[in-house]
């Protein structure tokens, strides 16, 4: 049954589960949230189980800070509410070689193999993930969760937390999204529907075919046939229209080997624009660092294979990884280290990258796969990091005077953020450092390193960086552009319009 409110009426769950992932979940669940909190509804997010390395650190029941998945927060936000641990309370961060460190109602407990959660923690996490789901239906009216790959995994149907469980402990109402843009969604549709646990298709109540281009009404005939044939309402078709809020993980980037661009549709001419090249980490994390650029017009952020020789890039950012010293070798055995110290521009390491930018970094096996005790950096930045096996977890506010700080020269004020990371990192020749983003940031006149990630999501610190990179280019920065809509009113707006959400029950504008 439904899960009882504090004025005893019943929370509503509805769990916007996939025929596969990468069909848009994330974001129709963003937009659901959005539509019902400008209708007035107490509405929240909810992921049981979550596997990604994009995360946030958010507030916890205990009054501390926890990690949830980056989907997570921003659902939060577009629901105009406070993230909490409880939104995602199973959260699986990959680190290579089929280990995941397990973090549970925001608390990292663990590496493990996929075997070995299963076989010995997945009872513990369903019932961290029942609390924190009782925990927000007693504060909710509406919690839109969000499920995890396919709800069809027949292999996993006896251990699905994000799925069916969901529909178990929270009789949750399912709204299937599938995606037509490979094709083959009719397909999708019914085979998951086929397949799907009966008590799970007992509460689909409708399906979304999402990143649709073209005609609708050349869908209708498969529409009335996939009805007819399953007894299940297709309840909208969305367009391919994507309204810019961050990724959750990096499926949405190109492998090791690819090149891709972010920013690159801005109208910009091709004279008036800089590239800020990120190398393509086997192990990346929080890469959403670096959308707040990618929006920047004129701005293109292109993540690239770590052989690049870094010859057209005018700025380089080092971004966090689940696993700094393996990344660091890594890109030191694709030889990104000499393209690295050929490099004359701009450079900035966020967390995981910041470390690399230094000199050294001790008691590496902590991390590694390997058990090593000392690996060199890049050698960047007169800084050593030293690894433990505390992992430091928490929201911070940095103020900011840019005037000595090369880089940052014209920025000013308070920058907020979060740190999530193993490690500490101590200057090795404090003379030659300046720390404009706090103590543990460290600077000479074009590097940068910090452990705040959501550094440039902050108007100051994104500008000044803009501008440091545009001046080092020799390139005049365009015209400022008109403010895009905001993502949240966007998805909110594409779900408004194309998804009948009065035979969801849910108010429509």
């Amino acid at each position: 049954m439904p899960a009882a409110s504090d004025d005893g009426t019943s929370t509503r769950t509805l769990l916007v589960a996939g025929t596969a992932s990468h069909v848009g979940k994330s974001v129709v669940t963003a937009g659901l949230c959005r539509h019902l909190a400008r209708q007035g509804v107490a509405v929240a997010p909810f992921k049981a189980q979550n596997m990604s390395n994009n995360a946030r650190a958010v507030a916890s029941p205990s009054d501390g800070f926890g990690e949830i998945g980056v989907s997570q927060y921003v659902q939060a936000r577009a629901a105009e509410v406070q993230a909490t641990t409880d939104m995602n309370p199973v959260l699986l961060k990959p680190r290579g070689d089929g280990e995941s460190q397990l973090v549970v109602q925001g608390d990292a407990v663990d590496h493990y193999e996929s075997r070995g959660y299963y076989e010995n923690h997945w009872e513990d996490a369903r019932t961290a993930a029942v609390e924190s789901y009782e925990r927000l239906a007693d504060d909710y009216d509406v919690l839109v969760a969000e499920g995890a790959g396919s709800v069809a995994e027949i292999n996993l149907t006896d251990r699905d937390l994000p799925n069916r469980e969901v529909v178990d402990f929270a009789d949750a109402d399912v709204l299937l999204v599938a995606d037509i843009e490979r094709g083959g969604v009719f397909a999708a549709i019914y085979g998951t529907l086929e397949l799907m646990p009966e008590d799970v298709y007992e509460n689909v109540v409708g399906v979304v075919i999402n990143k649709f281009r073209g005609d609708r009404s050349l869908l209708e005939p498969g529409i009335e046939e996939i009805e007819e044939r399953t007894g299940v309402p297709v309840l909208g078709v969305l367009p391919y229209d994507d309204p810019g809020l961050p990724a959750e993980d990096s499926v949405s980037l190109p492998s090791t080997q690819g090149r891709a661009v972010l920013g690159d549709d801005d109208g910009v001419a091709d004279a008036r624009t800089v590239t800020v090249a990120v190398p393509r980490l086997p192990r990346i994390s929080n890469f959403t660092d670096m959308e707040p650029l990618a929006r920047v017009p004129g701005v293109r952020v292109a993540y690239v294979p770590p052989p690049d020789d870094l010859t057209d890039a005018d700025a380089v950012v080092l971004p966090g990884t689940k696993n700094t010293v393996d990344d660091l070798q890594a890109l030191q055995r694709a030889g990104f280290d000499d393209a690295l110290a050929a490099f004359d521009g701009p450079v900035v390491g966020l967390c995981g990258g910041y470390q690399m930018l230094g000199e050294r970094i001790t008691n590496a096996g902590v991390e590694s796969t390997d058990d090593l005790d000392a690996v060199d950096g890049f050698g960047l930045l007169p800084v050593e990091t030293e690894f433990s096996s505390e992992k430091t977890v928490v929201a911070v506010e940095r103020e900011i005077d840019g005037a000595e700080h090369g880089l940052l020269a014209d920025a000013n004020g308070t920058v907020a953020g979060y740190e999530i990371h193993m490690g500490d990192s101590r200057p090795t020749d404090e003379d030659a450092l300046s720390h404009p983003l706090g103590p543990d940031s460290a600077a000479t006149d074009r590097v940068v390193g910090t452990y705040l990630h959501g550094v440039f999501e902050n108007e100051s610190a994104r500008e000044a960086f803009v501008a440091a990179v545009y001046d080092h280019a020799g390139v005049e920065r365009p015209a400022a552009a008109a403010e895009r809509q905001s993502p949240y009113e966007a998805a909110a707006d594409v779900v408004a319009e194309y998804v009948d959400l009065g035979a969801l029950g849910l108010p429509v504008e």
